[in-house]
């Protein structure tokens, strides 16, 4: 699979243009999308993500092709309205959108995921600019006169428990977003994306939810998912059974709490449903229950059960919060 190459143009806040170019070919075992940019690494990583993103939005992706992007200069810095034009750049080279005319994109996002567009950095939009967010295209849908695609999104999110034995002690969130999709002649593994997750913590989300699936007995291949973190930077897989949790309720394979469901657990047995132990007894349950409020699920191992004193768990209960500890996950 190969073709020739596309062009998509943004403008600068100087009045000048930035230009993507895009080609598409097999992929041969490499990864599905390679963005460059003249010295600038860091923008480079950060189009290789939003267009990964923004193509969680479409209901089936043909993993088989690499797509190659590059930026012909660096942009300023802070500027961003190169990432619609990157989008644009990524859909016109698969055929997915095809202008009848050179297009000029700017706009940007936080939550390219959910195809929505925030707005864009012009001050007077120039004639024939397609500008992103309230005042021009606000989501991808509309391309194609779609509805929001942020409309078929089912999102959850549970809290974990991050110490480090200080006044850093704090709760942590993890979220899922699931986008029904065919994900044809692909992995499971595949439609699932953690941005800004270093290699190693994308590979072990991946290998969770996929196992945690796999036990479940259902939502294999059914779903595109994004997983975001409050802050991507820690250490530990005691997150892990927050992160299953919050994909169970977004896939309607729990109940949902009145409150917020906090939880502490790993294992090395998704498959198998298991919920096994992880450090910090002392340090974690001081912080829960520092935190927990009225309507609060808190979920622990069951090795943590002997642990727990007659008054901690009475304090939970005082506060509104209840306190299940586990060795399975299921209808908790």
């Amino acid at each position: 699979m190969s073709g020739a190459p596309v062009t998509c143009r943004s403008m600068t806040s100087d009045g000048g243009y930035l230009t993507v170019t895009a080609t598409v070919r097999p992929r041969d075992g490499r990864a599905e999308v390679k963005c460059s940019v003249p010295d600038a690494l860091e923008v480079a990583q950060r189009m290789q993500a939003v267009v990964r993103l923004a193509r969680h939005t479409e209901a089936r992706f043909d993993s088989r092709a690499q797509v190659v992007l590059s930026l012909d200069r660096a942009p300023g810095n802070g500027e961003r309205d190169w990432e619609l034009a990157a989008v644009l750049a990524d859909r016109m080279v698969r055929g997915l959108y095809q202008p009848q005319v050179p297009v000029v994109a700017n706009g940007w996002s936080d939550a390219w995921h959910l195809g929505r567009i925030d707005g864009h950095g012009l001050g007077a939009v120039p004639f024939g600019v397609l500008v992103g967010g309230a005042d021009g295209l606000p989501h991808l849908g509309a391309l194609h006169g779609h509805p929001d695609p942020a409309v078929g999104v089912s999102t959850a999110r549970a809290w974990f428990p991050l110490v480090s034995g200080g006044l850093e002690d704090s709760l942590a969130w993890v979220e899922v977003n699931l986008r029904p999709a065919q994900a044809e002649g692909e992995d499971e593994e595949s439609t699932i994306v953690v941005p800004g997750a270093d290699a190693a913590l994308q590979a072990r989300v991946r290998a969770v939810l996929v196992a945690a699936r796999h036990h479940d007995g259902r939502g294999n291949k059914q779903w595109r998912t994004t997983v975001r973190f409050a802050d991507a930077r820690f250490q530990g897989g005691s997150y892990e059974l927050a992160l299953v949790m919050a994909d169970r309720m977004a896939r309607g394979r729990d109940f949902l709490p009145r409150g917020r469901l906090l939880a502490s657990g790993q294992s090395a047995s998704w498959h198998a449903g298991k919920v096994e132990n992880v450090d910090g007894v002392a340090a974690k349950c001081a912080l829960l229950l520092r935190e927990a409020a009225a309507g609060d699920r808190i979920l622990l191992p069951r090795a943590w059960e002997t642990e727990l004193t007659p008054d901690w768990r009475a304090q939970v209960k005082a506060q509104g919060a209840s306190v299940a500890c586990v060795d399975r996950i299921g209808i908790i």
